[in-house]
């Protein structure tokens, strides 16, 4: 059963990275660079600072951090735990599909994605009581992991754990952060 999902998510890899084009490995390579991702940050920053002020914005990114870090450290065990080579890097596919970067760690599961998705998660069940708009946030994990399998770095299977994963911890961040500002910062 796991060799027939792994098969699939393999078949799944070869033709969403095929429908690449080297036009646009340019525009792919900017997207997955989280730097570039900087003037959304600073909108939602801006965003969230107008709807809590400064204590609350500055609470609410302690919690952003801490999640990063332990979304990041949870990927790292797994990926050292499963040690599954990145597409790029997997002798049997990476002569028939577009490798446009290369990575030497390994990939599953993607953390990309599940840095991403814990965050817009964790914002949307955070902060969706402000505006319906906030669920627009999920396009951009969505776009981010992507490039991953465009560029060859990840399987479509690393993208949805990691989705699941960041989902899970953005849930339950959200949680521990509506306890803790009730706790600390009673209205």
């Amino acid at each position: 059963m796991l060799e027939k999902i792994l098969s699939l998510d393999t078949d799944l890899l070869i033709y969403l990275n095929s429908l690449g084009s080297t036009q646009y490995d340019g525009l792919w390579l900017i997207i997955t660079n989280q730097l570039n991702w900087l003037p959304l940050f600073l909108l939602l920053l801006y965003v969230i600072f107008k709807k809590n002020g400064t204590k609350q914005t500055l609470y609410l990114l302690l919690f952003i951090a801490l999640l990063l870090t332990f979304t990041d450290q949870v990927t790292n065990l797994f990926k050292n735990g499963f040690q599954r080579l990145r597409p790029c890097n997997n002798p049997e596919i990476n002569t028939i599909i577009r490798v446009v970067k290369k990575s030497n760690s390994y990939s599953f599961f993607s953390g990309h994605a599940a840095n991403s998705m814990a965050v817009a998660s964790f914002l949307y069940f955070t902060l969706r009581k402000y505006s319906f708009y906030f669920i627009l946030l999920f396009l951009w994990p969505l776009i981010f992991a992507y490039s991953r399998i465009y560029l060859g770095l990840h399987y479509p299977l690393d993208i949805f754990c990691g989705y699941v994963f960041g989902i899970f911890s953005g849930f339950l961040c959200s949680i521990l952060y509506k306890k803790a500002q009730k706790k600390y910062f009673p209205v």
